[in-house]
């Protein structure tokens, strides 16, 4: 595969306007990590924020990451380490209290399922605990309570010329040992030095052994401009500013009219056909699916023929010993279901429609039988399997017919 890493942010970009992942959208990213390719979401909010869109996306399942604070942190989504972090020294939070006071802002930061700030009421902070789902913690004398180190802190005012005089002052003044930058007019974000989307995301293709030519990075914000700009590909959301854009290789739509979704389906899936991925990576992807718990093995993937074995045992066996129907046509549904995805465009979706099954004759347990599933009809809006099942004699146990309906994905 050309492409190994997506990397995605999540505001304005893998979201849309009303927060969410687009069921097009998220489909068409569990596609992408059938195939191989890893997906990373990079965004400023904190990891407990992210939690949730990990989860909705299946990072877990397929060895994706959560790149969170624009870069302070990398976690693993499959075992949830912690694989990068990099904290701000706590001696320097009093000196930013200071310089907060004194401007009349708002200062907060984070920790774990918690903001912890000075001004709780502040309509912004209010607003970042309820995008993330984090409880908000009011603690007059900021710095003197924080007995840890944060990730990142944020000074939030709606004076945007008050804050960007501050910014233009600690880039000069606090080179080297903090970065300061604008993540909305009304935030500005104190963070390590050395800390970007761009730098951390390095570390991680070191991690893995990926080469930049080998990376997707889709992006919206200025923040995201050094991480489209690293990736081998890089993409602007159609809702980017000018200035992304130009930064870009390429622009896809919108966050609202199914970009990311768009831009997966041409710059991988399109590239991509299952029958070229290998055995052992379709298995492996199965593994935790109803596929994986029953036992099912696919054997054989072209764009006419399935094949997959079954175990009869005391997952998918009667208590009498013998194949139950229900598995059989479970097995049935799989080979089909796989092959239908095998041929449809990017932008189509396979969804089961009907089946139906003769068992003739029986298996028992501790053989495995073997599904032969072959298309005898491709049309616009359904596909046609006939699923034959097999013991490992040859003796012919149940032919299955299997209609998938064909649909543009919404």
């Amino acid at each position: 595969m050309k492409h190994k890493l997506l990397v995605i942010d999540v505001d304005g970009t893998l979201l849309n306007s009303n927060k969410e992942i687009s069921k097009r959208t998220l489909y068409t990213l569990r596609n992408v990590q059938q195939t191989g390719v890893r997906i990373v979401i990079a965004s400023g909010r904190p990891t407990y924020g992210l939690r949730s869109i990990a989860r909705q996306l299946e990072l877990n399942n397929y060895g994706g990451f959560i790149l969170s604070y624009n870069g302070c942190q990398i976690i693993d989504a499959q075992t949830d380490n912690i694989i990068f972090e990099k904290r701000i020294n706590p001696e320097l939070l009093p000196y930013l209290e200071k310089k907060s006071r004194k401007n009349g802002f708002a200062i907060f930061t984070y920790k774990e399922d918690t903001i912890i700030t000075d001004t709780p009421n502040d309509p912004h902070i209010r607003s970042e605990a309820m995008l993330n789902q984090m409880k908000i913690v009011s603690e007059p004398e900021f710095s003197s309570v924080i007995d840890f180190s944060p990730c990142k802190c944020v000074l939030v005012s709606d004076d945007e010329a008050a804050l960007t005089t501050l910014e233009e002052h600690w880039k000069r003044r606090l080179n080297g040992s903090l970065d300061v930058f604008r993540s909305e007019p009304y935030f500005l974000e104190i963070v390590p030095p050395q800390i970007d989307k761009a730098n951390t995301l390095s570390f991680l293709l070191k991690q893995l052994n990926i080469e930049k030519d080998e990376v997707i990075a889709i992006g919206d914000s200025v923040c995201d401009v050094t991480m489209i700009q690293t990736a081998g590909l890089g993409v602007a959301m159609g809702n980017a500013l000018e200035s992304v854009k130009r930064c870009a290789d390429i622009t896809t739509e919108t966050n609202d009219n199914e970009g990311v979704a768009l831009a997966a389906e041409k710059l991988i899936l399109n590239e991509i056909h299952i029958a070229d991925i290998s055995l052992e990576q379709l298995n492996e992807k199965s593994q935790r699916t109803m596929m994986g718990n029953l036992g099912i093995t696919y054997t054989f993937v072209s764009d006419n023929r399935v094949e997959a074995t079954m175990p009869v045992d005391y997952r998918t066996r009667q208590p009498y010993g013998i194949l139950h129907g229900g598995a059989t046509l479970a097995l049935a549904e799989t080979v089909a279901g796989l092959g239908s995805m095998a041929i449809c465009q990017p932008d189509e979706i396979a969804v089961g429609m009907q089946v139906s099954g003769n068992h003739i004759s029986s298996a028992h347990e501790g053989d495995t039988v073997r599904a032969v599933g072959t298309i005898v009809h491709k049309g616009r809006s359904s596909h046609i399997w006939n699923v034959d099942i097999f013991t490992s004699t040859g003796k012919l146990v149940s032919s299955i017919r299997v209609v998938n309906s064909i649909m543009k994905k919404k």
